[in-house]
């Protein structure tokens, strides 16, 4: 017998434990994520009453790789314009926790006499709620469907790419020691921004177009296949740049979330993100030491009231600077009061940069274990205590705490509103521009330079490759001097004041000098021409930019080219009838909003009319839509019908939408007993003398409607069926050909 290597030794370790373990969880109603921190602390080294992996090192780099498809996963559930939709108060919600709950990081460890970089780590770990626990906890308690779950999960987007950033800062503290300066840390941010942009706006460019034109060549492997070479390829591009492979694996799940691919590559990953995670949090676990979290029992409990008491205080406090109400926003600060899977990947980053001591990873997923346990009670916890405080605070006061949500800010003069909206707009443009523009500069200056040399003489290498470079940059240098010149609010400006020319002028003077900059770089890097004719060479190519035709349509074809991969999927889903009502976030400032159902396969309402059903009187409810497949049906009328699968969108507030998706879960086929046999046969049957079929047409046997059984036909010879009439009459010696359940063919075989 070979010897089996230690690899598959240990992950058959893993996996049976987890499996295992895991069975145990779902039966206790547990999140499954602690089920496997279970399992690894069950097999863990630091427990020697168990069996233990052999090789560690390799169980730590299947855990990368589940960080790397965990990220990837929730890239992919990402978007870059569900951000910018969400308006202001998410952000000022997140912005609010994230800076509390690292402060309170900051001052337990400070409290214990830990080092300033556990400090900065625990601060990190303290300040991301669970995504996942907190989507389970809605899940099992049925409160998805609520008004507060979807401000909850707004913000916990937000956390989560912040918490990307946040890693990117503490990489770049800890490889330095934390001896950086002020000028080094907005360094490392600005490559974060730089990086981002290029790599979001390069991949919009070309990922969409590249899957639309290999469409008829992609299957379901194929697709598998391309999202995670570009996972890995985007992985170890972060790596060769100084970001951590999470982080590019993040950001090309982020570029795919906008491509019509999005949701079938996501079905597609699940198997595999939740393998590799699985591996990763059983890591997690098998880093836990029982003896160090009995040692660290005080810091554990500190930490676990400060995650508590700070989320349900700082963390209500937060939604309602956002302007939410008392009762909403105890209901979301609440439900945040747990640390998960961000905060294992941070303490994770720290263990392996070397800079955060080894007892802070068993004290943190101790604490994750405690809070997620808690998590379904203290959301359900919440309207206890509003409740409590309704009863003991005055009227007046919960009157006014509750205009808090009231105050909006002013919307200003039109005059404002179109500076706004203008100077944001050339902001966002200018910002893209420019990094492109630099990506081709550096890249023509740098490596296509050298080549030409290598070909081509002096001078004329370097001729060619400036003419090449101002060539390729062209379009963008264009773009970021005339676009939005001739936009809406730009006329409605210039119109409206002749105070707004000057400065209207002004912002196409710099982006214009900005423009300049990237020519005269180009010319001084190849030529050595004087600075004052470099300059006017600079103007007079500019200008022939501007002016040129060629140049216009190349700009022009290359920006629509990037907004139909941009919007891709919001065309794609308004061609299918997907698309969200534009009526949807008028009903969020209410006391209504609109949610999604999915009618499960096994549920008794298939096939019922909402007439029968009767939506409107039992819960008191509207249903707005329904989605079948392509088919959409818009304002459905009593006699329209749902079937299995349907996606019928409802409007109605939080307690009516429970109660609506309570009862559709609860209204469902009884299971059959696993004793029931339904196995079909084929059997040969002859008509006999005393048959009751005999003298009887098939119409007239009931062979479907009281024998549940179905002719396929009769016998001519041995190797003939034929095909008979209903109008048949059956004679004696027949021989029929029945298909059936075996009882119900056995019940015919005894009357025929």
């Amino acid at each position: 017998m070979h010897d089996i290597p230690s690899l598959i030794q240990d992950l058959a370790l893993i996996l049976v434990t987890a499996a295992i373990v895991t069975l145990v969880f779902k039966k206790l109603k547990q999140p499954l994520v602690l089920g496997y921190i279970m399992a690894g602390v069950i097999i863990s080294p630091n427990l020697p009453l168990t069996m233990t992996v052999v090789d560690s090192e390799d169980i730590k780099t299947w855990s990368d790789i589940g960080v790397m498809f965990l990220l990837f996963a929730l890239g992919l559930d990402f978007s870059f314009k569900k951000i910018l939709k969400m308006g202001m108060a998410p952000v000022i919600a997140a912005i609010t926790i994230i800076f509390s709950m690292m402060s309170i990081g900051i001052l337990v460890a400070r409290a214990f006499g830990w080092s300033e970089m556990n400090g900065l780590f625990l601060a990190g770990m303290l300040a991301m709620s669970s995504t996942t626990i907190i989507y389970k906890a809605f899940d099992d308690l049925g409160l998805r469907q609520q008004q507060f779950s979807s401000l909850v999960m707004s913000v916990l987007i937000l956390e989560d790419i912040l918490a990307i950033v946040l890693m990117v800062v503490l990489t770049t503290i800890a490889k330095g020691d934390g001896s950086e300066d002020g000028g080094h840390m907005f360094g490392s941010l600005l490559n974060i921004v730089y990086f981002l942009v290029l790599w979001f706006v390069a991949g919009l460019f070309f990922i969409p177009t590249i899957l639309r034109r290999t469409k008829k060549l992609i299957n379901d492997e194929v697709l598998l296949i391309v999202a995670l070479a570009l996972c890995c390829a985007m992985a170890v591009f972060a790596s060769m740049v100084g970001f951590s492979s999470a982080f590019g694996s993040f950001v090309m799940g982020s570029i795919l979330a906008e491509t019509v691919e999005a949701k079938k590559i996501e079905k597609l990953v699940t198997p595999v993100k939740n393998f590799f995670g699985a591996i990763f949090f059983v890591g997690v676990g098998m880093l836990v030491d029982i003896q160090v979290v009995v040692e660290q029992w005080l810091p554990i409990v500190v930490i676990t009231l400060a995650i508590i008491i700070g989320q349900s205080v700082l963390g209500t406090l937060g939604f309602m600077l956002s302007g939410q109400p008392l009762k909403t926003a105890m209901r979301c600060g609440f439900s945040m009061a747990q640390i998960g899977e961000f905060s294992f990947i941070i303490a994770s980053l720290g263990l392996a940069l070397g800079v955060v001591s080894t007892f802070i990873y068993p004290v943190v997923v101790t604490v994750s274990v405690i809070t997620t346990f808690l998590t379904p009670y203290m959301i359900r916890g919440s309207v206890t205590v509003y409740g409590m405080i309704e009863k003991r605070l005055p009227r007046v006061w919960i009157s006014r705490i509750n205009k808090i949500s009231d105050i909006a800010p002013s919307n200003g003069s039109r005059s404002d509103n179109d500076w706004k909206i203008f100077l944001r707009d050339i902001a966002v443009n200018t910002l893209i521009y420019a990094v492109l523009s630099t990506t081709v500069t550096l890249i023509m200056l740098t490596f296509v330079d050298e080549f030409v040399a290598g070909l081509v003489p002096q001078p004329w290498a370097n001729i060619i490759c400036g003419i090449v470079a101002i060539l390729c940059i062209a379009p963008f240098l264009r773009a970021m001097v005339m676009k939005k010149n001739r936009s809406d609010e730009f006329k409605s400006l210039w119109i409206s004041s002749r105070h707004n020319r000057a400065p209207l002028i002004f912002t196409i003077l710099v982006r214009a000098v900005l423009a300049l900059f990237y020519i005269f770089t180009i010319c001084n890097h190849l030529f050595n021409f004087s600075n004052a004719l470099m300059i006017v060479i600079a103007i007079t190519v500019l200008v022939s930019i501007i002016y040129s035709r060629r140049m216009k349509l190349s700009s022009i074809r290359l920006e629509r080219l990037f907004i139909q991969n941009l919007r891709s999927k919001e065309f794609a889903s308004r061609a299918s009838g997907k698309k969200r009502p534009l009526f949807e976030g008028h009903l969020l400032d209410r006391d209504i909003h609109i949610s999604e159902l999915e009618l499960p396969q096994d549920s008794l309402w298939c096939g019922q009319t909402l007439r029968q059903l009767n939506l409107g009187h039992r819960f008191g409810v509207h249903v707005s839509s329904i989605q079948r497949g392509r088919l959409h049906i818009n304002i459905p009328t009593a006699n329209d019908m749902l079937l299995p699968g349907d996606i019928f969108r409802v409007i109605g507030n939080d307690d009516q939408l429970t109660k609506l998706n309570n009862a559709m879960q609860a209204e469902m086929q009884p299971e059959e007993d696993e004793s029931a046999d339904h196995e079909m046969q084929l059997r040969r049957l002859a008509i006999r003398g005393s048959s009751i079929f005999l003298g009887k047409s098939l119409m007239e046997c009931g062979l479907k409607d009281h024998y549940n059984c179905m002719l396929v036909g009769i016998e001519e010879d041995e190797e003939t069926l034929t095909q008979i009439p209903p109008t048949y009459v059956f004679d004696k010696g027949d021989i029929l050909w029945i298909v059936g359940e075996k009882a119900d063919v056995r019940k015919l075989a005894d009357e025929i």
